[in-house]
């Protein structure tokens, strides 16, 4: 099952994506400069920056060949060449970003991450830096026939849909759910209280509704917990709160996710398996809160160290 976001998107990012080596297995843009966003001012207009990720199989290549056409995008890093840049690039959350690029009369930035790395984000949540970026509504503009790749695609939204559920109350909203599910990778983010506006995920979903009802429409009709009349445009949920329940929607999350919640209850020493500690879990009064905070240390640690190394990236 391909994503239901793979539409063909304006000129102006077919454009963009001309400038630069072909060879990406998927290719999207994201954010305020492509979805209206409440309280942004342009809204998706001329002014706003606009924000890329780009896939490639081999990221050594890649930066080599953009390097020849695109010298001038990179830090002071280019001196050192495609191997000492695809080496900054695997730290923290696995991607290397140029930014403030001027293109097409445009200001963009771009981030180049590894499709393997990539893969492993949305399979099992390791980071949740670009896997939580395609929990939300982007522009697909290209991407390849790696079967791998599209699977990937459409668990990790299926784990954010089994994440959300455990941190919202038995009967909840449309627009609750897709609170919930872009908010996953913002918690722990500390740029959330250091610069970033705090209501940004709110920002985020109430102009966009529609295309997060196209991005998971899919998944949930085929959710026994949740009727989805989409008609009517609007979902009627009934979560199974029992901890026979939470414990099947806990074993079905991403291995890093089950990770982080082991060791937040598991005392140092105990060594017991993942299946008894979730159990557990399941079982707790404060299971959403242990679900926020595993999520939380996750986002927290890519964060920072993404974040520190646009000292070194910054073009």
């Amino acid at each position: 099952m391909a994503l239901p976001a793979l539409s063909s998107s304006g000129v102006k990012f077919r454009r963009v994506l001309a400038h630069f080596p072909q060879e990406l297995s998927l290719a999207f843009a994201y954010g305020s400069g492509v979805f209206r966003q409440a309280g942004a001012s342009a809204g998706p207009g001329e002014n706003n920056m606009l924000d890329f990720v780009f896939a490639v199989d081999d990221s050594v290549t890649w930066h080599m060949m953009n390097l020849l056409k695109n010298r001038s995008h990179y830090s002071f890093l280019k001196v050192f060449g495609p191997k000492q840049i695809s080496s900054v690039q695997s730290y923290g959350a696995g991607i290397y970003y140029n930014t403030l690029v001027p293109c097409n009369g445009r200001v963009i930035k771009y981030g180049v991450i590894s499709t393997d790395t990539l893969i492993d984000d949305l399979l099992h949540w390791k980071t949740l830096y670009v896997a939580g970026r395609l929990q939300k509504p982007v522009k697909i503009l290209t991407q390849n026939e790696n079967s791998k790749l599209q699977a990937a695609l459409v668990s990790n939204l299926k784990s954010a849909v089994t994440a959300a559920f455990l941190m919202l109350p038995e009967s909840f909203s449309e627009e609750d759910l897709y609170m919930q599910i872009a908010g996953l990778s913002y918690s722990g983010d500390f740029r959330m209280v250091i610069g970033e506006d705090r209501s940004k995920v709110q920002n985020i979903v109430k102009p966009n509704v529609p295309h997060f009802q196209k991005l998971y429409s899919n998944i949930l009709q085929d959710c026994p917990q949740v009727v989805y009349k989409h008609h009517l445009g609007r979902l009627e949920a009934s979560i199974d709160k029992s901890p026979e329940g939470q414990f099947t929607q806990l074993m079905a999350l991403p291995r890093t996710l089950q990770q982080k919640i082991t060791s937040l209850v598991d005392p140092p020493g105990k060594n017991r398996d993942v299946e008894e500690i979730l159990l557990q879990v399941a079982h707790d009064p404060d299971c959403a809160f242990v679900v926020h905070q595993g999520i939380s240390g996750i986002v927290r640690s890519s964060s920072i160290v993404q974040s520190a190394k646009t000292i070194l990236t910054a073009g």
